[in-house]
């Protein structure tokens, strides 16, 4: 899929939305896009390699901002009963939250991007029909959120933007590193 038919996709997801919402779904329908485009063309077997120091893979990254923005969105939904308490977790936990950076044997790379696929026209549909974007939430208990603070479904949405992008650019370092691919230039 070329870069301007996946963005043709992901702006055809949200255009039921206006406004703000609207400028909100295509940003974040731009940074998906970029994400997506750097597995182009690639087998099960690359999308598991390692190319860097750190433990990241492309299948991984994907896999990682599905669940991501699966969270938020339930987050912005349901409140923080939707997310763990961070601060309770146990070893197995944080392995079964590890698992979510790799492509297990048993995935597929187009399992994964059909799941991710998936997870982003619900969120499309969910801020398209949200009564108001400054409706708020508590966080739910983590060692890196301030105890007491609540986030907006703007505010949430901006964050899985943020996340989106930092991960797209993660992903095309690791692309270029595995065949000399890049996403842009």
């Amino acid at each position: 899929m070329t870069r301007s038919e996946l963005r043709t996709q992901d702006l055809t997801d949200a255009s039921a939305a206006q406004g703000e919402r609207a400028d909100l779904l295509e940003a974040l329908a731009k940074q998906r896009g970029f994400l997506r485009f750097t597995t182009r063309d690639l087998t099960d077997e690359q999308a598991r390699e390692r190319t860097t120091a750190g433990e990241l893979c492309l299948g991984g990254l994907i896999k990682h901002v599905t669940a991501v923005e699966r969270t938020w969105a339930d987050f912005i939904a349901k409140g923080p009963e939707a997310m763990p308490d961070f601060t309770a977790m146990t070893e197995d936990d944080w392995a079964r939250r590890a698992d979510q950076f790799r492509l297990l044997p048993d995935e597929t790379l187009a399992g994964v991007l059909a799941e991710y696929a998936e997870v982003a026209r619900g969120t499309d549909e969910l801020v398209a029909s949200l009564p108001d974007l400054g409706a708020t939430h508590p966080l739910p208990k983590a060692p890196w959120h301030e105890p007491g603070t609540s986030w907006s479904a703007r505010r949430v949405l901006m964050h899985v933007i943020a996340e989106t992008a930092q991960h797209a650019g993660h992903a095309d370092i690791i692309r270029e590193s595995l065949d000399g691919a890049k996403t842009m230039g």
